[in-house]
């Protein structure tokens, strides 16, 4: 069967229409599209040849109309439609990106990029390509902003090369909007045809860490709360959230009560079918004042670890160890970025015999351990364990480790220093000393010189008085 998008300008965006028995009908889903992905809308945009899809999502339209339904696992084909005359109030819209697309790649806001111009679709060097390209490449596919820009990542010899240079400002809304020109460059390999990878299209939103909130999702530069369609909280469903967010493992769910907006329709037996969050949200224009809020286990920083000898922070390089003399007064630092109020700090020192720990509560976010003699019990590797009570449970994060080894040369520094200070002594009593004596010999000698003067004088003086 035949299919076209129509209902906004241009021919890759608009509600999907089916031809069959002569007759154009509007397509809905068996059930309101919800089993759909964007895999299944990639297909109708293929087809139309025009790029990928960006978006799907139900429309509101007028009831009492004839659709057709289709079944979701059939969408290669489109043979296993029926006609049906129902009540509905909703049919599909899908937008496709036209003129660009990623491919050879799993992930919808990654791949190669190809654009289409005459009708053919090329590849990009990257010496055409910069960062502010990127950027509006991301955002015609509805994804974040850009993270990675490099070539042969997702392969380059499928397509031919369009020698192209493009100068976006980066407020456009599409790549072909740009001003662009030809190439200076005069060969390009295919590992070097651009490869781009977009931001998180999915967030917690609404706390003070990237790893609890409200769970939204990207949409032309909005962020629009997710619902899951029958509201079941399906374990897979919250699992898949923190494990493509990279939030370790999923710890709680719930929907709450928000402002009334349009939102992202999910189900879970989408997701559980091995798709993406991306691919298996439905935007839909009913409003809803409901959200659903996820808790993660990694929803605290870091936090970060700090020895203080001397009054002075000591740092080592990754996987190397710090040492102190023995005897000597040392200080371990615990801090973590501002987040929640209040928590501790539990500080745990391993050695290969034992393990021991001290605990302090965290004061401005930071927490000092202090220990006035260093001895060979406190050597070992250190750690800092942030505790904190959120969300009505106990969370926990690690720092990175150092080791600590505790050397004896406390023990020769004074000795050498006394040896020192008593060879300084030595020198400058020797020094006066001499220095002394050789006054009083000058002295002497200045004495016996001015009483051998006055005897000649006298003697003249005598001599004189005869004559």
């Amino acid at each position: 069967p035949e299919v076209r998008l129509v209902g906004r300008t241009g021919r890759c965006a608009g509600y999907l229409e089916i031809k069959k028995f002569g007759e154009w009908r509007a397509v809905d889903d068996k059930d309101e599209i919800c089993d759909w992905t964007m895999k299944q809308a990639d297909v109708i945009c293929q087809r139309l040849d025009c790029g990928m899809s960006v978006s799907r999502r139900l429309s509101l339209h007028s009831p009492k109309q004839s659709f057709f339904q289709i079944d979701f696992s059939c969408t290669q084909t489109l043979k296993c439609m029926k006609l049906e005359s129902f009540y509905n109030i909703f049919r599909v819209e899908i937008t496709c990106s036209d003129s660009i697309r990623l491919v050879n790649s799993s992930n919808q806001c990654s791949g190669r990029l190809e654009l289409k111009m005459n009708q053919l679709w090329s590849t990009v060097c990257e010496k055409d390509f910069d960062k502010q390209d990127a950027e509006v490449v991301c955002r015609e596919i509805g994804c974040g902003p850009p993270v990675i820009l490099q070539g042969a990542l997702f392969g380059g010899e499928e397509a031919p090369l369009k020698r192209r240079a493009f100068q976006c400002e980066g407020n456009e809304s599409a790549l072909l909007e740009c001003r662009s020109s030809d190439s200076t460059t005069n060969t390009c390999s295919p590992e070097n045809v651009v490869g781009l990878t977009c931001s998180d299209y999915i967030r917690l939103a609404g706390e003070t860490s990237r790893c609890a909130g409200t769970l939204e999702m990207l949409y032309q530069g909005q962020w629009k709360p997710v619902v899951d369609k029958f509201d079941l909280l399906e374990e897979k469903l919250t699992h898949s959230v923190c494990a493509e967010l990279g939030c370790g493992a999923f710890v709680s769910a719930r929907t709450e009560e928000k402002q009334m907006r349009s939102v992202w329709w999910i189900t879970s037996i989408c997701v559980e079918s091995g798709n993406k969050l991306r691919e298996c949200g439905t935007l839909n224009d009913d409003i809803h004042d409901t959200s659903m809020e996820v808790i993660c286990s990694d929803l605290l920083v870091e936090p970060h670890i700090s020895l203080f000898f001397y009054s002075e922070e000591v740092r080592a390089p990754t996987n190397q160890t710090l040492g102190i003399p023995i005897g000597s007064a040392f200080a371990i630092m615990c801090s973590i970025k501002p987040q929640y109020q209040a928590g501790s700090f539990e500080l745990v020192l391993s050695s290969s015999t034992s393990r021991e720990s001290f605990t302090l509560p965290a004061v401005n976010h930071s927490t000092l351990f202090l220990f006035s003699a260093a001895n060979h019990k406190h050597q070992g590797t250190y750690s800092c364990i942030y505790h904190a009570y959120v969300f009505s449970r106990n969370f926990s994060s690690v720092s990175r480790p150092i080791c600590l080894t505790i050397s004896a040369e406390f023990i020769i520094r004074p000795f050498v220093v006394l040896m020192v200070m008593m060879a300084s002594i030595l020198i400058l009593y020797c020094y006066f000393k001499v220095c002394s004596c050789q006054r009083s010999e000058q002295e002497k000698n200045r004495y016996l010189e001015d009483c051998s003067t006055k005897s000649y004088l006298k003697e003249e003086t005598a001599v004189s008085r005869n004559k």
